[in-house]
């Protein structure tokens, strides 16, 4: 067997090809492309997350369909990708968010909580030495976006199956992660308001989304920097900022 061939590498969770590619964590990444939208925008006065809910059958209760989830008081995270993969690293992210705050008496930075994400995202295909805890066989296909406000003011990370994170000032993921970042690119600006912000991630939904935008298929939550408290707007609240969009 050429030892070269593509077919010998992308099988390997951890084998780099010749060319110093993984290609497993590719193809996760590409899973999250096909992934519902979710868009992340940090202003001086909190944080914006807004996220498109895809219904594969209109029999489908809407409110089951979870894609913007609490982590903490004070931070939130919005998916795109596998879900069940997403429930694994958010369970992780709450685990260690209210063990700090116990152990510390403090919130935990949303650095720190996006760093305890991309910890567990990296591990797949490894064993925990002196747990009983069993690895996942494969890289976990989601991204994740990780806002909230901690001692350090209004936070946005976004998580990659590869375990890398980044921080961001406006960031957009999923199906119509490409199309939406370009709209963002041409509003956003530094002073933007919570207000403002809102309706640009409402507006950028509307552009990218195949289906008519409504209430029950997005959702928005925000944490302000005042009360570094993650509120969940109401579809009352959605509806009124769908009536002013262009």
């Amino acid at each position: 067997m050429w030892m070269g061939s593509k077919e010998h590498y992308d099988r390997g969770v951890n084998t780099f090809s010749p060319e110093g590619r993984i290609y497993q964590i590719e193809y996760a990444i590409e899973a999250i492309k096909f992934g519902s939208t979710a868009i992340g925008i940090r202003t001086n006065e909190g944080v914006v997350l807004g996220v498109e809910k895809k219904l594969p059958s209109k029999l489908m209760e809407p409110a089951k369909s979870e894609k913007l989830v609490e982590i903490d008081r004070h931070c939130g995270c919005a998916m795109s990708g596998i879900v069940g993969d997403a429930r694994i690293l958010v369970d992780h992210a709450r685990v260690e968010a209210q063990n700090h705050r116990f152990n510390y008496a403090e919130a935990m930075s949303i650095e720190q909580i996006t760093e305890a994400v991309s910890d567990l995202a990296i591990n797949f295909g490894e064993g925990y030495e002196g747990t009983k805890r069993k690895p996942m066989a494969r890289p976990y296909g989601v991204a994740l976006l990780i806002a909230g406000v901690d001692d350090n003011g209004p936070q946005l990370y976004q998580t990659d199956p590869s375990g890398t994170f980044l921080q961001w000032q406006a960031r957009a993921i999923g199906s119509g992660g490409d199309t939406a970042m370009t709209y963002i690119k041409e509003s956003y600006h530094s002073n933007m308001t919570l207000a403002e912000a809102e309706k640009l991630v409402m507006q950028t939904l509307k552009s990218v989304m195949e289906e008519k935008i409504q209430s029950d298929n997005v959702e928005i939550s925000i944490v302000r920097t005042d009360t570094k408290r993650l509120e969940t707007r109401t579809q009352e609240y959605v509806n009124n900022i769908i009536s002013t969009l262009a």
